[in-house]
């Protein structure tokens, strides 16, 4: 009896066990170890009748993954594992001819494979998927061009776990959820997209696809998902300030909501409210303090659930000097009232130099209410900062409050402080840290400015104020009653992001990759459908971006770098100095064709200071500076290194500048099983991956600083610890990580929890 299988276009046919052989063989083509018998053997895929050949691929996809790490026993009983990191692949291959299948059937072409991407374009733009600007800035001709320039054997350098996740998050879908986008084709649109303000279209479409299918650099997740679409929000967080009052804290929640709801995370900075038992229009201990405004930000990040795909994300800074510190701390901790908790919100603490110094010292540090201290000091101590040993503006300030009996304050030891937050950081992960001096002295535009907080992945240090309320007017024109309401906009943050793929670019294409990302994030800024209107005045302002890395592991690995090594040290300097050059250089030439950003004039870079902090004398750097200051700067904020937890693994890197947790694993994820191994993991590289909580914390700090000299911005950075790590080892990381001038902190990554990964910084 003949066996009939079902077609993914609902028709059956007898089995032809050939059809299956070669697929195999094509999937495992190239790839040194991985034999198409041996797989076809370990699948043992049972044919029954009325068997769909999505369910044969399905084994077959499973077995090659399976593949990737076997258990086997020695001579002697014990037991061994074998990897060969190359059957993840081949499960790429054998997942990306499904996905041709599929995609044939959903846009009706007879050939396997791609189809006619411009015909596409034409289809979803009629469909209200993909931006008419495909239509109307580009010609039939350039459109056609494009199409036949997409590279599809380049697919073949993703992974399963890579190729996976870009195709069920982020290509295109039809309504019914049927795949219209192939990979290779949402990175030409992306790049069409981003390169639609330029004067050549088609010469930077090129070089923007040839950058991402190569798997040279990553964007961030609203940019990959969302670039080319109707639905054009490119930008990963926003940061906002809150003033002291009731119009200002509910307009910020509205704000959260409207970023929330297209795919941003938010960082708030929460410090200028009035903590509790505070007096509100005169009456003693009306107020109810900053908890329960925590709480109602806590409620809009579940609520306004981005399309029910995640939760929405916000990271709330507060002073370390506020008096409600002790509450705040005790967020995400699960002891205590829970009434007074925000499990969803991720607290970080701005800790100024004074504050460090005393829990160097072993001495006492006072805590006071922001609303007390302006009333009677007649300042708001939170918009001053340490400037440098002569100019302690924040410290002096500090100091008269202490010393001043009209003020109501408690005073504990600093080290009374830091235990609190380190054992919330060993329970929970959090609070996050932001030296506030620290970053204050590196920010280019001072003149123009100061921060205040970061955003939720730590990683961006850029002017914040909060949007005031002017007026409320009812006009009536033409029988028809409007009311208008007047702000005076602050600087509200917008984090544009994309990452240098280490792992997959030498030294030397710095050089020529640098310029065209900088040139991509500045075309973010300019294509960008902002949900909140301050953040689009704040971006045309300064025109920040976020260039970062990803593959950091990855690229020393590769090297020959062990991470607790000298060598290290010095290669980080070396790498991030080369990086930083370019990305200074490239805006530079972009200000010389486009103009400088609005707030150049007396910023750092126009001065020259920015160079002479950080000790660029060389030939090169001097003629850069001069350059900079004769023609300014297309982006007043130009690196930041995020996580890029998710795109790091399209790109088959590892994360950001993160050590890898393991060098290889099973993952369980809805009951299946997925090997996984270090990027490129062989005899060669294996001794150079060492894992993140067996390395010595000290050494990743010294990392970190060596870096930050480069970045202009900050880096999201990890410590990692195990159950057995010492309170005072604890310790001893933060004052190092403060000594070293690093910015801030990101988790306290314990080996015995599981963190909340956040996906919209992902670059």
């Amino acid at each position: 009896m003949d066996i009939l299988i079902k077609k993914r276009n609902g028709r059956y046919e007898n089995l032809c066990v050939e059809k299956t052989k070669k697929m195999v063989a094509l999937a495992c083509e190239g790839l040194d170890g991985c034999d198409p018998m041996e797989l076809e053997m370990d699948s043992k895929i049972q044919f029954k009748n009325g068997m769909s050949t999505k369910e044969i691929q399905q084994v077959l996809i499973r077995s090659a993954i399976e593949k990737v790490i076997v258990n086997e026993q020695s001579e002697n009983g014990s037991g061994l594992s074998r990897m060969n990191s190359k059957w993840q692949h081949v499960a790429a291959r054998l997942f990306l001819f499904d996905l041709y299948k599929e995609a044939k059937i959903s846009r009706n072409y007879k050939t396997f494979g791609y189809g006619d991407f411009k015909k596409l374009i034409e289809m979803l733009v009629e469909r209200g998927i993909y931006t008419e600007d495909f239509i109307t800035k580009y010609t039939e001709a350039e459109r056609r061009e494009l199409a036949e320039y997409i590279k599809p054997e380049r697919d073949f350098l993703f992974n399963y776990e890579g190729v996976k996740l870009l195709a069920d998050r982020y290509l295109v879908h039809g309504v019914n959820g049927e795949v219209m986008e192939l990979p290779q084709e949402r990175f030409m649109a992306i790049a069409m997209h981003l390169a639609s303000v330029e004067e050549d279209k088609v010469y930077y479409a090129k070089a923007f696809y040839d950058l991402l299918s190569k798997l040279k650099m990553t964007v961030a997740t609203p940019t990959l998902a969302n670039a080319g679409t109707t639905f054009n929000q490119l930008s990963s967080c926003f940061i906002s300030t809150v003033s002291d009052n009731l119009w200002s804290i509910y307009d910020v929640n509205s704000k959260f909501s409207k970023v929330s709801k297209h795919g941003g995370a938010l960082g708030i900075y929460l410090g200028k409210v009035r903590s509790l038992g505070s007096d509100i229009r005169g009456y003693n201990n009306a107020s109810g303090g900053v908890i329960p405004w925590v709480r109602l930000y806590n409620d809009t990040a579940v609520a306004v659930d981005q399309l029910g795909r995640r939760k929405g994300g916000a990271s709330i800074t507060l002073d370390i000097w506020h008096k409600d510190l002790y509450e705040f701390i005790d967020l995400r901790t699960n002891n205590g009232d829970d009434r007074r908790k925000a499990h969803d919100i991720f607290p970080a603490i701005s800790i100024p130099d004074i504050f460090m110094e005393r829990l160097i010292n072993r001495q006492e540090f006072s805590l006071f209410d922001p609303h007390e201290v302006e009333k009677l000091m007649g300042f708001s101590l939170e918009d001053y900062y340490d400037k440098d040993e002569k100019h302690k503006e924040f410290s002096e300030r500090y100091k008269l409050c202490e010393n001043d009996n009209r003020l109501t304050k408690i005073t504990v030891p600093a080290l009374d402080i830091m235990k609190k937050i380190m054992k919330s950081a060993v329970e929970t992960g959090t609070p996050f840290i932001f030296f506030r001096d620290t970053v204050n002295r590196a920010n280019p535009n001072s003149h123009a400015g100061m921060i205040y907080g970061s955003n939720l992945c730590h990683e961006i240090a850029q002017n914040m104020s909060e949007t005031k309320y002017v007026s409320e007017e009812i006009i009536t024109e033409n029988g028809e009653t409007k009311i208008v309401t007047t702000v005076k906009s602050g600087d509200m943050v917008t984090c544009n992001l994309n990452s240098v793929n280490l792992g997959n670019v030498t030294l030397e294409e710095l050089k020529e990759n640098v310029p065209l990302q900088i040139r991509m994030l500045d075309n973010v800024i300019t294509l960008n459908m902002f949900p909140v209107a301050d953040a689009k005045v704040t971006s045309l302002k300064y025109r920040a971006i976020g260039l970062g890395v990803s593959g950091y592991h990855h690229y020393l690995a590769k090297n020959a770098i062990a991470w607790e090594n000298e060598k290290h040290i010095e290669e980080a300097d070396r790498l991030f100095e080369e990086i930083a050059y370019n990305a200074i250089k490239a805006s530079m030439e972009l200000a010389k064709e486009k103009g400088a950003y609005a707030e150049f004039e007396g910023s750092k870079w126009q001065t020259g200071e920015y160079f002479d902090e950080r000790g660029y004398v060389s030939e090169r750097w001097q003629e850069l500076k001069k350059d900079v200051m004769k023609y300014g700067l297309r982006n007043g904020y130009l690196m930041a290194v995020a996580p890029t937890g998710s795109t790091s693994n399209i790109a088959g890197t590892t994360a950001g500048i993160d050590p890898i947790f393991k060098k290889f694993f099973v993952e369980e994820k809805k009951g299946s099983f997925t090997p996984k191994t270090a990027p490129e993991l062989n005899d060669e590289t294996f001794w150079y991956y060492k894992e993140a909580h067996y390395i010595n914390q000290l050494w990743s700090i010294r990392a970190c600083a060596a870096r930050q000299r480069h970045i202009d911005q900050a880096q999201s950075f990890n410590l990692y610890i195990t159950p057995e790590v010492k309170a005072k080892d604890i310790l001893d990381m933060y004052v190092e990580a403060y000594k070293a001038g690093i910015k801030t902190i990101y988790y306290v990554r314990n080996r015995s929890l599981e963190m909340d990964e956040c996906t919209s910084c992902s670059s």
